[in-house]
């Protein structure tokens, strides 16, 4: 059996603080609405309004994650290349990109 390998670094990146301040509401958005619906199952309501919540919970994230990935692509990516580092930004991306289209 394959066990998928945990990337995980200790490297930092300096967002913007509108950039930060966007990511981190649109986080708390999300995090709210899982209460929701732990609050629905709780509720013992109708599995379809559940499943329309959840859909629009995974759309969120679609969006939180698709607004990361621009941003390292554009910054983190980028920088790499110009420093010389381009192909080990890029294999680490395009690691990241088949991860979402599993």
């Amino acid at each position: 059996m394959h066990k998928q390998q945990s990337v995980t670094t200790e490297q930092k990146t300096h967002r913007h603080h509108d950039e930060k301040t966007s990511l981190t509401n649109r986080l708390k958005r999300i995090e709210g609405q899982v209460r929701g619906i732990q609050k629905m199952v709780e509720d013992d309501r109708y599995c379809v309004d559940v499943l329309i919540q959840l859909s629009a919970i995974q759309a969120a994230l679609r969006k939180v994650s698709m607004t990361l990935l621009e941003d390292h692509s554009k910054h983190c990516v980028s920088d790499a290349i110009k420093n010389g580092n381009g192909d080990e930004a890029i294999a680490e991306l395009m690691d990241v990109i088949s991860r979402f289209s599993k």
